[in-house]
């Protein structure tokens, strides 16, 4: 290994594979004559004749013709061997699957604080809501819903609380108090998700024939917040998306300290303990630990 001529022997097998001496010196960023004087060398270092002299085209020898195949196939599988190693995340990656409206309105706000706590930490976020984590190859994942759920590993995160919420705008000079009665006259935005439904807030606040059944209904939590903020109607929000909306007087809370809990509200999930990835077991380790503090 330590005798052979690499750098020759990549240019001759760049010349065969491009059938001809111009078109290898472009790929390799070197002169014509560069590449000329290297296949020179690479004959005399090997004793035999490797291409014909005096034709027009570039036409190997067989024993040339020979060297050069094997040393494209063998050259191609160092390339894919090196780019699988460059590729292949490290022992600090993480990939942590979440929903579209959680990124958004709960993680992105505070990822800079997992960098500040965790340099080393490589997080990767996917944003989807689909449970099949194992095809997905990720190595977390924090799910809504009522858990736990079979052939994953699932441990409850935090509740959640449900209340209206509305932007200042659009309550300012409405002529009503903070009495639940009033939600019947005003055009109220419903999350296709029922365990936030605004008939499971009724039922315990009021009022109890709230008209629910023919409004319409926005896809995701992060659209029914946003919907609020444009001043578009009253939200029922979930608490733990709203906490940045309600912090910064985009959204504000009419009804005060009328709201439902949802105990185990959201879950990390995560592949079964054979199916993980030993070598980021720390790193997600580390992880899980910080969405708690968060969470708590």
């Amino acid at each position: 290994m330590k005798s052979l001529p690499l750098n020759a022997l990549r240019a001759f097998a760049l010349v065969h594979a491009h059938a001809g001496v111009r078109a290898a010196a472009r790929e390799l960023g070197i002169s014509h004559s560069s590449v000329s004087r290297q296949l020179a060398e690479l004959e005399a270092w090997m004793g035999v004749p490797l291409f014909e002299r005096g034709t027009r085209t570039w036409t190997p020898t067989p024993q040339g013709a020979a060297l050069a195949e094997r040393l494209i196939l063998q050259l191609q599988d160092m390339a894919d061997a090196t780019a699988a190693v460059r590729e292949a995340p490290s022992v600090f990656s993480v990939t942590l699957s979440v929903a579209p409206s959680f990124a958004a309105r709960w993680l992105l706000p505070r990822l800079p604080a997992l960098e500040r706590a965790h340099p080393r930490i490589a997080l990767s976020v996917l944003v989807n809501q689909r449970l099949d984590v194992l095809s997905e190859g990720v190595d977390l994942a924090v799910r809504m819903g009522t858990g736990p759920w079979p052939g994953l590993e699932c441990e409850p995160l935090m509740d959640e609380v449900l209340y209206p919420v509305a932007s200042p705008g659009f309550w300012q000079g409405r002529e009503m108090d903070a009495d639940p009665a009033g939600l019947s006259s005003l055009r109220l935005l419903h999350d296709r998700d029922p365990a936030a439904s605004w008939r499971r807030w009724s039922q315990v606040h009021g009022p109890a024939a709230l008209p629910v059944a023919d409004e319409p209904r926005l896809a995701s939590s992060d659209l029914v917040l946003r919907g609020a903020e444009l001043g578009q109607g009253v939200a029922l929000a979930r608490g733990r998306l709203a906490e940045e909306a309600i912090a910064s007087g985009a959204l504000i809370r009419p009804f005060g300290e009328r709201e439902v809990r949802l105990a185990d509200a959201y879950w990390i999930v995560r592949p079964p303990r054979s199916a993980a990835n030993a070598s980021r077991r720390h790193a997600v380790a580390t992880v899980v630990a910080w969405l708690k503090a968060q969470a708590g």
